[in-house]
């Protein structure tokens, strides 16, 4: 099975992530993909993201990338992938709809935040658990769509807690538009609705999401130091080496 598929019909494009035996964990390779995708969608009017399984949307990046990390760059060149993709998805020129159902963690959260419209099912949890996990951290730009999102209260207690938001609070906040049964029924919405979208003004469309993008600019402050402080660290290290030994990680503040 490939790790997503990417398939255009009657105008829509669909990304898939196909990994459901890692919850949809997401290699260097998938994240790529979803930036070209976004920067080019050829003929299609929208781009829907949905997911094989049921456990998961997106569980975040596949851990095992993180094995070779050894300087400073390695930790900056990876947050400067994920502030590509995450740029790629809110900036692309046609608008995406996210289908979530399961797990919507790391880097599926990122995504999910940055698409235009998202839908999801009554067992979607969002969250930001690294706090728990890796003991890395999020770009101030995440950190900002977040708080634009959720609020900055509700950012606080994600990433303070490493807990994750059920969807109550996630349709209360406006982060959700619509709450689908289950994971098909929500991707067939989700298709239903990018047909739909296709058949409205282009200009309209086009105008709005650049007007809202526009609402939304303000200097994004350097984070590198941030960066480093945790991908450099032991408990960095600790959190990689916990999760492939099954294990809690043990944290020094290190």
């Amino acid at each position: 099975m490939p790790d997503f598929t990417i398939t255009h019909k009657g105008g829509i494009a669909e990304y898939r992530l196909m990994r459901p035996d890692s919850r949809n964990s997401l290699t260097f390779e998938m994240y790529q993909a979803i930036e070209d995708l976004c920067e080019h969608p050829g003929e299609a009017g929208v781009i829907v993201m949905t997911a094989e399984g049921e456990k998961a949307f997106a569980s975040g990046t596949d851990i095992s990338n993180f094995k070779d990390f050894q300087s400073a760059q390695d930790a900056i060149n990876y947050e400067a992938l994920i502030g590509r993709v995450i740029d790629a998805v809110q900036r692309s020129s046609v608008p995406v709809i996210a289908s979530l159902h399961g797990i919507v963690a790391g880097g599926g959260a990122a995504i999910a935040a940055a698409a235009d419209i998202r839908l999801a099912t009554p067992d979607t949890r969002f969250g930001m658990p690294i706090a728990r996990t890796l003991g890395n951290c999020l770009s101030v730009a995440n950190l900002n769509r977040l708080v634009h999102l959720l609020g900055e209260s509700r950012t606080r207690y994600l990433m303070l807690t490493a807990e994750f938001l059920e969807v109550e609070s996630l349709t209360t906040s406006g982060f959700v538009s619509e709450v689908l049964e289950s994971a098909a029924l929500c991707d067939q919405r989700a298709r239903d609705l990018a047909v739909h979208m296709t058949t409205l003004a282009p200009l309209t469309i086009s105008a709005t999401r650049d007007g809202l993008a526009r609402l939304e600019e303000r200097p994004v402050p350097a984070d590198s130091d941030l960066i480093q402080r945790c991908y450099l660290s032991d408990d960095f290290s600790e959190g990689v080496d916990a999760f492939f030994a099954k294990r809690k990680p043990t944290w020094s503040g290190q």
